[in-house]
């Protein structure tokens, strides 16, 4: 007996599983080592990033749109919101005050993630724009600032929080064109890859890239293809 995804899934589904995957991984990593943890969810984006390549070379699924949004709880919702909250539990403590308050934050955080997601596949699947924050956006800017060196965990807490804000509001962003998809996804590769190198430069370049698309992308960039969750 053959397991039901056979003949119902596609190479870009299996990508999208592995993002999953991935995000999961980040998590048990966040407990031992906040900077692999933000790697790999890094890795989770280059992944994501992937899927929609191999969707558009050899066709998607029914099933995709809807794995794609499940993926992407676990890697740009959970993983980073436990990113954050090591981060904080490191510092504080989860029994102190300042630590319930991190906690509480992080789970806000995962909760407008799922919402954002929902409302995502429901109204802006196919669209060349979407409203909020993207998830992956706001993966790769917690990511990128933890390997970046941003270790002040009133710091990572407060980004966690207006980013949580962000995800929900009403502000419209255009998808990213494929070249500049593919630019940033090269970044990531090496923020992934050298960390450290040159005084960080690669987690460096790519969270001024991330802020710059999050502050003016909505007003000066426009476009008419592609996906980003």
């Amino acid at each position: 007996m053959q397991p039901r995804f056979v003949g119902r899934l596609g190479v870009a589904d299996a990508v999208t599983a592995a993002n999953a995957a991935l995000g999961f991984v980040a998590v048990v990593a966040a407990t031992v080592d906040v900077a692999l943890a933000a790697r790999l969810v890094l890795l989770a984006a280059i992944a994501d990033g992937l899927d929609g390549v191999l969707a558009r070379r050899y066709g998607g699924t029914p099933a995709g749109e809807h794995l794609d949004s499940l993926a992407d709880v676990a890697s740009f919702g959970v993983a980073p919101a436990f990113l954050a909250a090591a981060v904080a539990g490191n510092a504080w403590g989860y029994d102190s005050a300042w630590g319930g308050v991190a906690l509480a934050v992080c789970a806000l955080f995962v909760a407008a993630g799922v919402v954002r997601l929902g409302l995502y596949t429901a109204y802006d699947t196919g669209n060349a724009h979407t409203e909020g924050v993207p998830t992956t956006l706001a993966a790769t800017l917690l990511a990128a600032g933890v390997l970046a060196g941003i270790s002040d965990p009133t710091v990572v807490v407060a980004s966690i929080a207006v980013l949580t804000v962000l995800m929900l509001s009403p502000v419209t962003y255009p998808d990213l064109y494929s070249r500049d998809a593919l630019a940033m996804g090269a970044l990531q590769a090496a923020a992934v890859l050298a960390p450290a190198v040159v005084s960080r430069v690669f987690p460096r370049a790519l969270l001024a890239w991330a802020c710059a698309y999050l502050l003016l992308a909505p007003r000066f960039y426009w476009r008419g293809e592609g996906k980003r969750s």
